[in-house]
């Protein structure tokens, strides 16, 4: 049975989900004291047990919350759900933005430097302001310049503000933080990951590889060291769909 696309939890309906969650459970060791087919409380502390002793297919924890998404999915059975690629102009985007990796600000956490200042003018926004939209922006820009075709992506620095740009003018390129928690398909290479920390402040990067939850990330005015202190351009491995802040992914595909 292939992943059906939700999050199955207490109450699912579909008794032969569950029953084949119970069977993949069984068969790992983890055996069902629940009636066949239910969903119940003692079902997902089954759940919970199994997601505290085991890893995603990135080899990162699990959420211990007793429901089954993509991720526990995985581990359950050994099933990733793949990501097909991106457009060539999103895919030339998030190339472009690899070619900036280890970009660093001069000097160090000024906003400032001869790509930052680029990056920031790319926007008609004054060097000196936080620049991880304005390096989304640029990347498409130089990816368009370089296909000869128009650049598609918002010309702004807030990350926030490109989200609502999309939405009010093109709302089928939003892919929403729940929509990519039911279908980790959804999200590719290429996408524009947005984060909304409350406030009007946020983050923004380039999904380089989705592993059907985890994602592998390019970032402009960010750092390895998880701290919010943006240095340079940066791929990192800490990025969740399952992050609260996540707002969604912008797919220009």
């Amino acid at each position: 049975m292939d992943f059906p696309g939700r999050i199955i939890k207490v109450g699912e309906s579909d008794a032969a989900v569950v029953a084949h969650i119970a069977a993949g459970l069984a068969a790992r060791g983890y055996v069902s004291t629940s009636p066949p087919g239910r969903f119940d409380a003692r079902f997902k502390s089954l759940v919970r047990t199994f997601q505290s002793q085991n890893v995603d297919r990135a080899g990162q924890p699990l959420a211990i919350d007793g429901e089954v998404g993509a991720l526990t999915w995985g581990a359950l059975f050994g099933a990733s759900v793949t990501a097909p690629t991106a457009s060539s102009l999103a895919v030339a985007a998030l190339g472009m933005a690899v070619t900036q990796l280890g970009v660093m600000e001069v000097p160090l956490g000024s906003n400032r430097g001869p790509m930052v200042d680029l990056y920031l003018a790319s926007v008609r926004t004054p060097p000196g302001n936080f620049w991880c939209m304005a390096f989304v922006h640029w990347c498409f820009r130089e990816a368009a310049v370089h296909q000869g075709v128009a650049n598609p992506f918002p010309a702004t620095a807030g990350c926030l503000d490109a989200w609502n740009r999309v939405k009010a003018r093109q709302p089928r390129r939003l892919i929403t933080r729940a929509a990519a928690l039911a279908d980790p398909s959804l999200v590719k290479p290429g996408h524009v990951f947005i984060l909304d920390f409350g406030g009007g402040h946020g983050h923004a990067g380039f999904v380089r590889q989705p592993f059907a939850g985890p994602l592998r990330t390019v970032e402009g005015n960010t750092n390895p060291s998880g701290s919010s202190n943006g240095l340079g351009v940066f791929e990192l491995n800490r990025r969740r769909t399952a992050d609260t802040t996540l707002k969604g992914f912008i797919d220009f595909t």
